[in-house]
């Protein structure tokens, strides 16, 4: 978890403070002992994902034990993330969260409208952002029911990626870069872009994303269906 100058993006809470929360299209209350779950949308501060992972195993009544059997990966990893003693990138984080299973847009998803109302516009202020080891992923529209795709504002600071694990899922991805160069590997090919410059490639395709400057953002615009990605 990253935080930025002047603005904490984990906000602690009194002991056993209740909070509701919206997962999976169901409304669950869950006590919260450390931080807080909610996302950074309108001063909120953005969303503990050790708690949120805690959070949604005990939802779907996993032990430690069997979400890291169902997921591939070991008991003290996901212990290491639940107590935030690390920071899961993000191509790790989907590995997990498939063991339950869940994708990442709901896994960071807030319920935003008791009454089920959806925007048409978002203003910059209201993109709840998703941090996964580094990288910031806002998605226009998370919560609008039935998305047939995830139209995201990603940035990666210098140094960033994706993961050691190449990315692979149904669908296809497009995107643009806006600012900054982005390493984009696709099968065992590796292209690096510009501003200006785009990909478009079937997701199914094992792909990897990386900022290799060490001292420059790299910000793009990308789309990936399903939009349950």
């Amino acid at each position: 978890m990253i935080r930025h100058p002047g603005k904490s993006l984990i906000q602690l809470l009194r002991p056993e403070k209740i909070k509701r929360i919206k997962l999976a299209n169901a409304p669950v209350v869950c006590k919260a002992t450390g931080a807080d779950i909610y996302g950074e949308r309108r001063g909120e501060p953005a969303l503990d994902v050790g708690t949120r992972l805690k959070t949604v195993r005990i939802m779907h009544n996993l032990s430690q034990r069997e979400l890291a059997k169902r997921a591939g990966v070991t008991n003290s990893t996901i212990s290491m993330i639940e107590k935030n003693s690390v920071s899961p990138s993000v191509s790790s984080l989907k590995k997990v969260l498939d063991g339950i299973p869940m994708s990442l847009v709901t896994f960071f998803s807030v319920e935003m409208d008791e009454y089920g109302y959806e925007p048409v516009v978002y203003r910059s202020e209201e993109l709840p952002a998703m941090i996964m080891d580094k990288i910031q992923i806002k998605v226009i529209g998370q919560h609008k029911a039935n998305r047939a795709m995830a139209f995201m504002d990603e940035c990666y600071p210098p140094g960033s990626d994706t993961g050691e694990e190449m990315l692979c899922h149904e669908g296809e991805e497009a995107g643009i870069i806006i600012e900054g160069q982005l390493e984009l590997t696709v099968g065992k090919d590796v292209y690096l872009l510009n501003p200006g410059d785009s990909y478009y490639f079937d997701s199914n395709r094992p792909h990897r994303f990386c900022n290799p400057s060490n001292d420059k953002k790299c910000r793009l615009i990308s789309c990936t269906t399903p939009g349950n990605f």
